[in-house]
């Protein structure tokens, strides 16, 4: 192992980083993302959960080695020959960590979905680059720690216990919480050095502020309903199952719309019925209620008016998503949208389609597709 290590100092890479260093904090931050963009497939497999939690696990443990070398604690130890290396490898840790919520929710059709996380994301990139001390900055290390604890735990736990709602999401959080504070404690007691850097109290209220920050997103249901995830999401003009497939007869929009699989003008003729298909991602044995919200544009009043909610149950543990459709018999022109959601009320995505009425006129571009 350490004639591995002294090759590596000397290597082609090990120059290239020492040459860029300011900006090495950043490759590595990156590496971790695109790591895991490469490697992790769905969160309930066995791969993808040991490395996950392979990631937390030493990322906890670099932290604490990284905030003891300025106590002289592993003075004269390979730890301190390699010491440089260490905010590099907290970096990539928590890139990879990053990266792992994107990953399980690229797949989903709601881009608002992960919109706030790639926020998030960005401001933890510009953080790193422009605060003066970067990840020495002991208030900076531990807030992103925490936020990335939180996220790993909330997702994690309900794979583990199969079983997904509000109780869930707390309780994790709530792991995640005494997981930070005593890494914090912990290294507070033990670091002098910590003792003079950190004010305790403003690091325990920051923690907390993002606590209470990500709670309030999940109530107000501005975060997306971890694991589960929307994978196909169409508006249709018919359904039928064959076999173990349904067959979905939607009208296919340009080429160069990319982002979305059905054509947002519906055409309408009002003996027809109006079908909204969805496929759903879930971890295996995980059971869920799902409601299609369909509500109707008021052009007249300028408001979107209520029309129903249609229920049906989940099975996670399908690939490609466990599928669903509801479907209205009685529609009236104009912007309809079909909101995916949880018994919570949290958003998996959203539908939208205009209802054109057209007796005459054929469905444009009408395709059939087996899901």
């Amino acid at each position: 192992m350490i004639k591995i290590l002294a090759r590596y100092k000397k290597s082609a890479f090990s120059r290239f980083i020492q040459k860029h260093e300011k900006y090495a904090p950043i490759f590595f931050f990156m590496g971790g993302f695109i790591f895991d963009s490469l490697t992790l497939g769905r969160i309930d497999r066995l791969y993808d959960l040991t490395i996950l939690c392979l990631h937390m696990t030493s990322l906890s443990v670099t932290l604490y080695i990284y905030n003891r070398i300025p106590d002289g604690k592993w003075k004269g130890t390979l730890i301190d020959r390699y010491k440089e290396y260490l905010p590099l490898a907290i970096q990539f840790f928590f890139g990879a960590l990053s990266s792992a919520y994107v990953v399980y929710f690229s797949r989903s059709v709601s881009l608002s979905k992960t919109a706030y996380f790639f926020g998030i994301l960005v401001l933890l990139l510009f953080a790193n680059e422009f605060l003066k001390k970067r990840i020495s900055n002991k208030y900076l290390q531990f807030s992103i720690y925490f936020f990335l604890s939180f996220t790993f735990f909330t997702f994690i736990i309900p794979v583990f216990i199969k079983a997904m709602n509000t109780n869930v999401f707390i309780f994790s959080g709530a792991i995640s919480l005494l997981c930070t504070l005593t890494l914090i404690l912990i290294v507070y007691r033990v670091s002098p050095n910590m003792k003079v850097e950190v004010k305790l109290w403003k690091l325990l209220g920051i923690v907390l502020v993002i606590y209470v920050f990500i709670n309030s997103f999940y109530f107000f249901r501005l975060i997306p309903p971890v694991p589960l995830a929307l994978s196909e999401a169409i508006v249709a003009h018919n359904i039928q199952r064959d076999g173990n497939k349904y067959v979905v007869s939607f009208e296919r929009d340009e080429w160069y719309v990319f982002w979305r699989t059905h054509r947002r003008e519906f055409i309408w003729n009002p003996d027809e019925k109006v079908y909204v298909f969805s496929s759903i991602f879930a971890p295996t044995d995980l059971k869920k209620t799902i409601f299609h919200r369909w509500k109707w544009y008021n052009a007249r009043k300028e408001k979107w008016e209520f029309i129903e909610d249609i229920t049906y149950e989940i099975m996670g543990g399908r690939d490609g998503g466990y599928r669903g459709y509801t479907y209205k018999s009685h529609v009236k022109e104009g912007e309809w949208k079909v909101e995916v959601l949880t018994e919570e009320e949290l958003v998996l995505g959203v539908i939208e389609f205009e209802i054109q009425k057209n007796e005459n006129k054929e469905p444009h571009r009408l395709i059939n597709r087996k899901f």
